[in-house]
């Protein structure tokens, strides 16, 4: 821990509030995650039961791709809280 503060001397230390704040976005962001999840492993498995592999192929990116976009979203709003204290 002090070698982190150590490192990064001007970083504000965070507080339970701020650690509250972080915990509320990390849950609302998982569910946006099992949201989309759930929708498109629906979507995955009918066109698997299709045979439809160029579909399959795509539904498969899609859930990487939006995966990666709630990630950086999740960051960003974490950011927003870090910088903010």
């Amino acid at each position: 821990m002090e070698r982190l503060q150590e490192s990064d001397p001007d970083k504000q230390p965070v507080t339970d509030e701020m650690r509250k704040a972080l915990a509320a976005v990390d849950e609302k962001f998982d569910a946006k995650v099992a949201e989309r999840k759930i929708f498109l492993t629906q979507t995955l498995a009918t066109a698997t039961a299709n045979q439809d592999l160029q579909e399959v192929e795509l539904i498969q990116k899609q859930i990487s791709n939006e995966k990666a976009r709630i990630e950086e979203e999740r960051e960003t709003a974490k950011d927003k809280i870090r910088n903010a204290g």
